[in-house]
């Protein structure tokens, strides 16, 4: 989980929402991309209460992309995956996922989208920025899981839909797989995410 400035509430939610999960052999690593808001000391104290499940870095903000892959030169797993700090995870979410690598090597999962519009359903195309799809015919960073090779073969690029590219660079050679789950919790619904940002720039240098 990359963090950068993000309200301690949302933050708590998701790790909450692992913490939580069915299945429980997992380490969660909290990667502060140089938060400097008040919520950073509220995240370290709650941190420190569940240290045997949670690893905390900190760096200089560099952004998402060299975030994560820094989060995965530390980590210790067969699996790896990733949630984005003001999304969650249902219950069953890494057991679902899990249970897909019978077959896959990495997969990208639908979500359940959570929106105050139908609008909040349509993201900016990684082809055209200027256009927008559907958010189920995407490919999202915290939806991601996979075999531990994938990831440290592969790198995020720091990059608009590096979630894709790097799904995309994957196939090229490991068995990938769109699986429909809806056990990833995604909120749509945050207005100064950056998908929200990048359609309201849109909008405005198109009027």
């Amino acid at each position: 989980m990359a963090v950068y400035n993000t309200d301690f509430f949302l933050v708590k939610r998701a790790i909450d929402s692992v913490l939580n999960q069915d299945f429980q052999d997992f380490e969660l690593i909290v990667i502060d991309d140089g938060s400097h808001n008040n919520s950073q000391n509220d995240l370290l104290s709650y941190i420190k209460k569940h240290e045997h499940k949670i690893v905390y870095l900190h760096h200089q903000n560099c952004g998402q992309s060299k975030s994560i892959n820094r989060g995965i030169l530390n980590s210790k797993g067969a699996y790896i995956t990733i949630i984005d700090a003001d999304d969650e995870y249902k219950p069953n979410h890494l057991m679902s996922c899990l249970r897909e690598m019978k077959y896959n090597d990495l997969i990208a999962s639908t979500t359940k989208t959570i929106v105050d519009t139908e609008d909040d359903y349509y993201v900016p195309d990684k082809y055209d920025i200027k256009q927008v799809i559907h958010v189920d015919n995407c490919i999202l960073f915290a939806t991601l899981f996979g075999k531990r090779e994938v990831f440290t073969t592969l790198k995020f690029q720091d990059m608009y839909a590096a979630d894709a590219h790097f799904y995309e660079a994957a196939a090229k050679k490991y068995i990938v797989n769109k699986i429909d789950l809806r056990t990833y919790i995604y909120y749509r619904n945050i207005p100064n995410s950056t998908c929200a940002k990048m359609k309201k720039a849109n909008l405005l240098t198109s009027v």
